[in-house]
């Protein structure tokens, strides 16, 4: 696995480097030696944060934990994204090809078969700025707005983020 740490308001010691790459090791029997991975590692208010993002054919698993210590922040972080891999085993199999054998261990009732979609909505969309986006989020008291981008004329998405500020995806070129 190809591992980048990155540290924001955090001082990556001689020591830290080497622990987290020899934690995220127990992420091989998952993925091959393509697979990216990305671990950000910042101090906050509660204590230390991780955020840690698996990238491997199109495919996304990403967790963030605040804790006490970073070394705790990463361990939950690394079972969540485990709970994640177990949860949609199925559909990794025949998306990024994990191998059937490593889920011989795992409780059925835990696993994620099909995918329920409960609601569709449809709703025009006019041609707007992403600041109007964020305004008409605001107004419906949403955490994230599909719309149609007047500077672009593609789709994007506005959201709001946990540090109070927003967020846009849009699609790449």
């Amino acid at each position: 696995m190809k591992i980048r740490i990155i540290a924001k308001k955090f001082t990556l010691t001689d020591d830290v480097r080497p622990w987290i790459e020899k934690k995220l090791s127990k992420f091989d029997k998952f993925f091959p030696a393509d697979t990216e991975a990305t671990v950000t590692v910042g101090s906050n208010k509660v204590g230390e944060r991780i955020e840690l993002t698996i990238y491997r054919n199109g495919s996304i698993f990403r967790s963030e934990v605040s804790d006490k210590d970073y070394k705790c922040a990463l361990d939950t972080a690394m079972e969540n994204i485990e709970r994640q891999i177990r949860k949609n085993r199925t559909r990794l199999e025949k998306k990024i090809h994990v191998k059937k054998e490593l889920f011989a261990d795992i409780d059925t009732a835990e696993v994620e078969d099909t995918i329920s979609i409960g609601k569709v909505k449809r709703f025009e969309m006019a041609p707007m700025s992403p600041e109007e986006a964020v305004l008409q989020m605001n107004l419906l008291q949403h955490n994230f707005y599909m719309f149609l981008n007047s500077e672009s004329g593609r789709y994007n998405v506005v959201y709001k983020r946990n540090e109070y500020d927003y967020g846009i995806i849009e699609p790449a070129e």
